[in-house]
């Protein structure tokens, strides 16, 4: 995709939310110019792509694929299946194909040593160690290949639909692929699911085996707001980073694919966060399960019920937009019993200058069993006539 079209396309998106009058108000410039195969910006709060550039194009993601190794392995420490101080044995294979001689980077893991899954973690997220990522991967799933298995019904799992892998490390492979779309949508995972362990990425080093090596994610040094996540590099793939940053209360999420150099990966990267926090701005107008409203109910065990979100609902606009928006409630009046926890129910719309730019469900944060017998009798004769009159 060329700049023009690029820039079109950003142009149509601000459009869907704002009107024509606000927009030359806010004066947003075109985005920039990235010397990179793909990118994607994202508010991390709501999902949200406020820039992409061939965001969904399949390309190889060098060690950005450890990004999916440690959340299963963090999924699982969650989950109990395993602890943190586990001893997990480093095989051969984690050994030959993820050691000092195999060329690629690595924690320096003895053979047949036996390490704690948390030094694992942050020997992956840290020192990008590809023996690290095998020792893990055979740990949890018995064998790499098993592993990779899981790693794609994870990512199918998150709506990463342009991503398949084949090994836990994102050593070269015909069949292993991502996107800078997909690998947003996994940063955004990994910071919402285990804040706990996420607060590694932002570790600028870690010693293994009396051997110090340094995060190769250079804005951890450059700008203070910068908290992870994680490079990548391989020689098809290029110079690759996913990064996030918090300012403001406002979280952005960036993936960079195919820059020349580390220097690149991480000035690119810069760009892309200081147009985003510069011209954007987000807002949480409801959080999830907050009760918003109370709805009528027929023929139930009870007249009311309360009503709400799933999910949080939060919106990215251009500055100056986001406290604009007008939020409506809309619930259906004409409810029956049984319902169930999470029936939709309504709706909330957000509007700007009398246009909806936003609407998700409204839905029930409780059951509602069904009445008896002559309760039912009673509402439908009540029923009956609320509807004749309204």
């Amino acid at each position: 995709m060329n700049i023009t079209s690029f820039a079109q396309r950003l142009t149509l998106l601000v459009s869907l939310f704002v009107s024509a009058s606000a927009m030359a108000a806010t004066a947003i410039p075109a985005p920039p110019q990235l010397a990179a195969k793909s990118y994607v910006l994202m508010d991390a709060a709501s999902g949200q792509v406020l820039l992409e550039n061939n965001g969904d194009e399949r390309l190889p993601p060098a060690s950005l694929t450890k990004l999916m190794t440690a959340y299963i392995g963090t999924l699982k420490i969650r989950s109990g299946e395993i602890g943190e101080q586990d001893p997990v044995p480093v095989s051969e294979h984690a050994w030959r194909a993820g050691g000092a001689a195999s060329g690629g980077s690595t924690m320096f893991l003895p053979l047949d040593s036996q390490v704690p899954v948390d030094a694992l973690l942050h020997g992956i997220i840290i020192q990008s160690g590809n023996d690290a990522s095998i020792a893990l991967a055979e740990y949890i799933a018995g064998s790499e290949d098993a592993f990779a298995d899981l790693m794609n019904k994870t990512a199918e799992q998150l709506g990463m639909q342009n991503s398949h892998f084949m090994n836990a490390t994102g050593l070269p492979d015909p069949e292993h692929y991502s996107s800078a779309s997909d690998m947003a949508k996994l940063a955004r995972a990994i910071i919402q699911v285990d804040p706990e362990h996420y607060a590694i990425y932002k570790q600028k080093d870690y010693t293994w085996n009396n051997i110090k090596q340094g995060n190769r994610n250079l804005l951890l040094w450059r700008d203070s707001t910068v908290d992870g996540l994680k490079t990548g590099h391989t020689e098809e793939a290029g110079y690759c980073l996913v990064s996030s940053a918090v300012r403001d209360g406002t979280r952005l999420i960036t993936a960079v694919f195919g820059t020349t150099s580390p220097a690149a990966r991480a000035a690119e990267t810069q760009k892309l966060l200081t147009y985003g926090f510069r011209y954007f701005e987000s807002k949480t107008f409801y959080h999830k399960d907050q009760q918003l409203a109370e709805a009528r109910v027929w023929k139930g065990t009870t007249e009311q019920v309360k009503v709400g979100l799933a999910q949080d609902l939060t919106l990215t606009l251009p500055k100056g937009q986001v406290d604009k928006l007008q939020p409506a409630i809309q619930v259906n009046p004409l409810l029956e019993a049984p319902l169930a926890k999470g029936a939709v129910v309504g709706k909330v719309d957000l509007t700007l200058d009398g246009k909806v730019v936003d609407s998700v469900d409204l839905v029930t944060l409780e059951a509602v069993e069904e009445a008896g017998l002559f309760r039912r009798l009673w509402d439908s004769i009540r029923l009956f006539f609320f509807q004749l009159l309204n």
